[in-house]
């Protein structure tokens, strides 16, 4: 099984057969939204629609079941052609491994890449190249965090963006943060409230006072 951004839809599926008392199904499934980002280079957003375009492939109406499934399916295919490789070639190449259902079995589709014991750490590791700080951009001289899954580039490519153009990457809320921008939340970690430790730390430092704006990701890569 192929879909774009597992990282919701099968979390979503399997939540509704626990939900229903249903035994998982058997069967492997990929992410395109993963691929896509390791193959086609060049897009502003890896949303299907955004990458379909890259790529002028026609695929219909995004959001419409039949068009998502068939661009879905258009998409893996040219990521295949683009590398010459095969989807278990993938796997190794990339260093990831796919997900799969299976009875009384869940496994995500996840990357195996080198740990960082924090974000901080990866932070310190960062490299620029000079030649593309912007003194213009919105985020030049800031201290920007991240909280929440990132749906159109994972943490480091973000965190790595802030660097690039001349901000400050930072992985938690304080005092002297500029920017938190929250993609996704997990209710299954966050709780009711549906908001961060980090979020929760912003609105308090709101409402002491503090200069922090709260941005939604699809309003960070806007001012990026």
């Amino acid at each position: 099984m192929v879909a774009h951004n597992t990282s919701f839809d099968m979390y979503a599926l399997r939540d509704a057969f626990d939900n229903y008392g249903m035994e998982y199904p058997t069967f492997d499934y990929f992410c395109t939204l993963r691929i896509a980002r390791y193959i086609v280079k060049g897009c502003y957003s890896y949303s299907l629609d955004v990458v379909l375009n890259h790529l002028n492939i026609e695929f219909g109406v995004h959001h419409k079941a039949d068009s998502d499934s068939l661009g879905c399916a258009l998409l893996l295919l040219k990521c295949l052609e683009m590398d010459g490789s095969t989807l278990e070639d993938l796997e190794g190449k990339y260093n990831f491994h796919r997900g799969k259902f299976a009875p009384n079995t869940f496994i995500a589709h996840l990357a195996i890449e080198k740990r960082y014991g924090s974000y901080d750490e990866f932070i310190k590791t960062l490299q620029v190249n000079p030649d593309t700080l912007d003194e213009g951009n919105y985020f030049f001289g800031k201290s920007v965090c991240f909280t929440g899954t990132c749906q159109y580039g994972n943490r480091k490519e973000l965190l790595k963006k802030v660097a690039e153009v001349g901000g400050i990457p930072t992985d938690s809320v304080t005092a002297k943060t500029d920017v938190l921008v929250v993609g996704q939340q997990d209710y299954r970690v966050v709780g009711d409230s549906g908001m961060s430790g980090k979020q929760k730390k912003a609105l308090q430092l709101l409402e002491k006072g503090k200069d922090i704006e709260i941005l939604s990701e699809t309003e960070f890569l806007s001012r990026i």
